[in-house]
């Protein structure tokens, strides 16, 4: 300790200075690429095994929970692909609980959507879209900041791009270690890597055009979604542009206006959902200032039990039979002959009004049930959060290519499975005893397959989806036009 309060001062000024010192050797660390300042092992070690301290972890944000949804519902997809996968030849889980005499337990309402829910999980996805693309834009008009929302649009705009890194690394591993996929919608491999190449470019060029009415790409037919949420996104876009003016109020009316008229109008449903990720993010930014209208604090009195109601409905609507796209056939399913009257005229395909309101009435619930807020703010599912994207990109070439023989090597078996992996049949094979969907030579592949698509999702995210987005915000803003100086 000191002997004087002049000591004292003396070597706090010196401890100031040394801390500066670190502090400001810290900050050029941080500076370095992130590949340099971790070791090998750190990088491809998964991070949810990192066992930070506690008081180093930075807190929630106020919407973390949206990332956690959108990681848990990468899963629900991932589950249904595997689900209709490894029961090729009984899909009873697309259809209602009781249908055709049939009582699965992986069909009773609220429980399937944990194994087909992977439908209604897309349009989840678009409403977080349409709730995350809009709230910078949406801060800003109500700030009248308007001056700046075009810089913002543009800078979102110009990092759209979607990934073809994952398909091009996909159709190498067939040339490069000599397998096939197993997807019925890929064409076998080409003679040459060469050709493989030019074929790849054919079909991605077209693909990355989003306003082709067809936008399957046949080495990933998984990622149809990704042209469409563009297409949602440029909705988002132009109608924060269109509104840019207006009240709060008939902001408000305009958004719900467009969400229905996407919906019972015209078969814009994707639109419509990325309008309701929209109008629920006015609605938050404005109640975070107190700004609501008044009809809200009216209904106020009823969100004590209001939000268990949604919350229920949407777990029973997110499980509408998916089995085909003839209303007659939704009649006859249990439980679905009333809800079957409700389907629009505009609407073609049925199966999406169903999953637009189970998607809006989740997300309107999620963030008012705290014990359900709670779950999706868990650093397991912010963990899946944080690799969403890449887990949707890279579960199906797993499952088309190692998926696959894993399956074949423990004794579920599908109908072409000889043509394509003939020597991995039945090596190890496993009882298929338990229930309907879960049973034993069912679960245990996913020892290996959940595990490695994880881990193969953080990786794409580290080398690939970080990076690319990083190089987007570089390149835009070397691109732009420098506000002071020279152009």
């Amino acid at each position: 300790m000191s002997g004087s309060p002049r000591e004292a001062a003396v070597e706090e000024k010196e401890l100031l200075q040394l801390e500066s010192l670190l502090d400001n050797s810290e900050k050029k660390r941080n500076r370095l690429p992130t590949w340099m300042r971790t070791t090998f092992s750190d990088f491809i070690k998964p991070s949810i095994w990192t066992n930070a301290p506690t008081e180093t972890k930075k807190p929630l944000r106020p919407t973390a929970y949206l990332d956690g949804l959108r990681g848990f519902a990468a899963l629900l997809v991932y589950s249904l692909h595997h689900e209709l996968w490894a029961h090729e030849t009984d899909w009873a889980m697309e259809d209602a609980f009781g249908w055709d005499g049939n009582y699965k337990f992986i069909c009773f309402p609220g429980i399937r959507v944990f194994f087909s829910g992977g439908h209604t999980a897309v349009a989840v996805f678009f409403i977080i879209s349409g709730y995350v693309l809009s709230m910078t834009p949406l801060s800003l008009i109500q700030a009248g900041e308007t001056g700046r929302l075009a810089e913002n649009l543009g800078s979102a705009l110009f990092r759209r791009w979607l990934l073809a890194a994952t398909t091009l690394l996909f159709l190498t591993s067939w040339h490069l270690f000599g397998i096939r996929s197993s997807n019925p919608i890929a064409d076998a491999p080409e003679r040459t890597y060469g050709d493989e190449l030019w074929k790849w470019y054919l079909d991605f060029k077209n693909y990355s055009f989003i306003f082709n009415s067809e936008t399957t790409n046949k080495y990933n037919d998984h990622t149809w979604s990704l042209p469409t949420e563009m297409r949602g996104s440029i909705v988002v876009w132009t109608a924060a542009l269109a509104f840019i003016r207006c009240r709060a109020n008939m902001r408000l009316r305009f958004e719900a206006g467009l969400a229905f008229y996407f919906l019972y109008i015209v078969d814009g449903w994707y639109c419509a959902l990325f309008m309701v990720g929209m109008l629920l993010c006015d609605i938050d930014l404005l109640a975070a200032k107190d700004q609501l209208p008044e009809i809200f604090s009216r209904l106020k009195p009823l969100q004590g039990w209001i939000y268990y109601v949604l919350f229920l409905a949407s777990l029973y609507l997110g499980g509408v039979p998916s089995i085909t796209n003839d209303l007659n056939h939704l009649r006859k399913e249990p439980g679905w002959y009333l809800l079957s009257s409700l389907k629009p005229q505009a609407v073609y395909d049925f199966r999406w009004f169903y999953r637009f309101w189970a998607a809006t009435f989740i997300m309107i619930a999620i963030p008012h049930i705290s014990w359900l807020k709670k779950f999706f703010e868990t650093s397991f599912c912010q963990y899946l959060g944080r690799i969403s994207f890449s887990l949707y990109l890279v579960h199906g070439p797993i499952l088309w290519t190692i998926g696959d023989r894993v399956y074949a090597a423990v004794g579920r078996l599908r109908v072409n499975q000889p043509a394509v992996v003939g020597g991995w049949m039945n090596i190890f094979p496993f009882p298929s005893w338990g229930i309907f969907g879960l049973e034993v030579n069912y679960l245990v592949p996913h020892l290996i397959l959940l595990p490695l698509t994880l881990w193969c999702a953080e990786m794409v995210t580290k080398l690939i989806d970080e990076p690319t987005i990083d190089f987007a915000r570089w390149l835009f803003n070397y691109s732009a036009v420098p506000k002071r100086g020279a152009s």
